[in-house]
């Protein structure tokens, strides 16, 4: 064994096992029962259900991305169909 190797190994157990931890972190999504449109929904659909939105956003990128803003939740639409719909705190 050269020199060379016999320092790469030893730095290598010099190092020591690495360490890690798993953070949970509570979303409000799921404590809430706010009701949301589902993904997939259409612009339409979300209109008759939910009603005219607070604030409608100006079309952005490609693909298209909109947003419609609720009292409690903002919609993310891509295209016509609704992509996220989140809690507004």
């Amino acid at each position: 064994m050269t020199i060379v190797r016999k320092l790469l190994l030893l730095a290598l157990l010099a190092t020591g096992p690495a360490w890690a931890e798993t953070l949970s972190v509570p979303t409000a999504d799921r404590e809430t029962s706010v009701e949301r449109p589902k993904r997939g929904s259409t612009m339409s659909t979300v209109q008759s259900r939910f009603g005219e939105p607070a604030t409608r956003h100006a079309t952005v990128g490609q693909p298209p991305i909109t947003r419609w803003d609720y009292a409690q939740f903002a919609v993310y639409f891509e295209h016509d169909r609704v992509l996220h719909a989140v809690i507004v705190r």
